[in-house]
Parts: C-alpha cells; structure tokens; sequence
C-alpha cells in the first residue's frame, strides 16, 4: 500500500474526471522518490514529479506534486497525485479506477463517473 486516506483532496476540471491528492501524512513517503522534470497546468501551477520503488520495482513518474500552487489551489500544496496507470491499482472505496486514457492527466474513473473526457485520440482540442 502506497497511500490510504479519508483527508485527501478530489479535484475536479473540465473534461476530467477526478484527481485525488493524498496529504503527505498518509503516504509511504520512503517509496516515492524525487523524478526528473516539471510541467505546467494552468490552473495550478508548475507540476513535480515522483518515482515510486518499492526495492523490487519502480515505476518512473508514477506520482507528482505542487510544492506551490496558484491560489485557488492552495489546499493541495505539497499533496501526492497519483497516476492510476503506472501503479497496480488504485481504488476509491471499494470502486477500483481505471485510467483516464492518454496517460496525461492522470484521471481516476470509476463506475460512477461518465465521460467523454479529454485524453483519448481526437480530444486534445476540446
């Protein structure tokens, strides 16, 4: 188990389906480890990235942070993100996820939320 919690963040864009931001406290912090590069959103700010290793495996990138997000995302400083493809699986209750296609954004579906959402072929221009 990478991360377990009932304090994180579900953040919620156009044409996304939801991300959660896991507050540092409740992630195995040992397992994540600094990655190379950044990125921008424009809604919050410059993007870190993290690796997840368990001693075995890594999985580069697999997880990102905003150490200093724009204002309306202040909440989220320094909260993990994880990228539900390049883990094993990830699970919102008992609902297991399943990725937002493209391996961009990062979204989390379940079999609650409908789309269409941006990420797969065609949808870059929404």
């Amino acid at each position: 188990m990478i991360a377990d919690t009932l304090a994180g963040y579900r953040v919620l864009e156009k044409s996304h389906p939801p991300t959660y931001y896991f507050p540092p406290s409740h992630v195995a912090m040992d397992l994540l480890h600094k990655a190379s590069g950044t990125s921008l959103c424009e809604y919050k700010g410059i993007a870190e990235y993290l690796s997840v290793c368990d001693g075995e495996r890594i999985s580069e990138r697999a997880a990102w942070s905003y150490s200093q997000p724009t204002e309306p995302f202040t909440a989220i400083a320094g909260y993990i993100a994880f990228y539900p493809s390049r883990v094993e699986a990830c699970f919102v209750g008992e609902r297991k996820v399943v990725a937002q296609q493209g391996d961009f954004y990062g979204g989390w579906i379940t079999s609650d939320i409908r789309g269409p959402f941006k990420g797969g072929p065609g949808t870059w221009g929404w």
